[in-house]
């Protein structure tokens, strides 16, 4: 075929996949006014994560899944913007990572509110400012993002999604080359995870910390001869050029974000729990706490201690395990669990991140 003529096929591809999609577009229009007429929950990321496996399945290629999935997102965003104005607060500044992972999860056609603190976010949401909440919760390098845990103690917020996002830190500037950084800006968290190649590529540089990562690529923005380490999204936040991409000493380096909302949805076959407990202070409370779960065989992927603040030296365990709540040998495994505990919570059920 000649040029025109494949563009021209691609003019008719095109002018199908617009129909096509305002079609699908209004089916979930339709679904929405059932699900408000039912006052259930219009954002479902169950199904959400049904439809990315589906078109999974059905590509033959040559696209490859990864950006499927991310074609898909904005698709499914533009619809739920359509469906109500969704409103979601996250843990910022802008530009952060916390607002990559949120627009990962949410795409670009709904709002975005940044607040100071975790504990403002879960307030939008428990206060109906924001109909969900993105916040971190731990990192691969880092560990645990304690207030957040210490939050859902008495928060009635549920989980009802996470975001497992590869933290990928670049060096950003408006200098033509690296070695024109004299001054580097970070987070301290984002130095750390940068140590080993800041040592190695810019041993003379002045390092600074900054309050955030977006602080910093503002700083680098405004000042000569300056760098920041900070993300993608900055660097287009701020019109600085990305002098180096991934310069993470661990190429592993994942945050998981949770999605915070007012109810949880339906079992995938595919799902995660998330609960706390704290045990009566005697010998084994604890062993006997957590043997339902191997007599039940659900398998726990995580657990955290933390100081109970309520009382010296009484703590809170949060456990995360496969399943949903709903299962019966989950149930089942919780309900004889709550036998040897004072407290007991489950604070979520939700699909495990594809």
């Amino acid at each position: 075929m000649t040029l025109a003529e494949l563009r021209l096929a691609i003019d008719r591809c095109d002018e199908q996949i617009v129909r096509l999609l305002n079609e699908r577009t209004r089916h979930v229009l339709q679904i929405g006014e059932l699900k408000r007429a039912e006052g259930r929950e219009i954002y479902a990321p169950q199904r959400e994560r049904a439809v990315l496996q589906r078109v999974c399945k059905a590509n033959e290629g040559p696209i490859t899944d990864e950006s499927l999935q991310h074609i898909y997102r904005e698709i499914m965003s533009s619809a739920l913007a359509l469906e109500k104005p969704i409103a979601i607060a996250y843990f910022g500044p802008e530009a952060t990572f916390t607002h990559q992972a949120a627009i990962r999860r949410f795409g670009s056609s709904v709002g975005y509110t940044p607040m100071k603190t975790i504990g403002d976010v879960f307030t939008e949401v428990s206060r109906n400012r924001a109909d969900y909440g993105v916040v971190p919760v731990e990192n691969s390098t880092e560990g645990v993002v304690s207030h957040t845990l210490d939050m859902f103690v008495d928060s009635e917020l549920k989980i009802v999604a996470q975001i497992i996002l590869p933290i990928q830190h670049c060096l950003l500037g408006k200098v033509a080359q690296r070695d024109e950084v004299k001054r580097l800006y970070s987070h301290p968290q984002a130095l750390a995870q940068c140590r080993q190649w800041v040592q190695i590529h810019l041993p003379s540089a002045e390092v600074i910390e900054a309050s955030s990562t977006t602080r910093a690529a503002e700083l680098a923005a405004r000042r000569r001869g300056t760098g920041a380490i900070a993300s993608s999204l900055a660097a287009a936040r701020y019109g600085l050029r990305i002098l180096d991409s991934d310069i993470q000493d661990n190429s592993s380096n994942a945050t998981r974000f949770l999605v915070l909302g007012r109810a949880c949805g339906s079992s995938t076959g595919h799902d995660r729990t998330s609960f706390i407990f704290s045990v009566i202070d005697e010998v084994g409370s604890l062993h006997r706490a957590l043997a339902p779960l191997s007599k039940h065989q659900v398998n726990m992927t995580r657990i955290e201690s933390r100081p109970s603040k309520r009382k010296a030296w009484a703590y809170f365990f949060f456990v995360d395990v496969m399943g949903h709540f709903e299962d019966p040998s989950l149930a089942r495994a919780l309900e004889e669990l709550g036998r040897h505990c004072s407290f007991v919570k489950v604070l979520g059920s939700y699909p495990d991140a594809i």
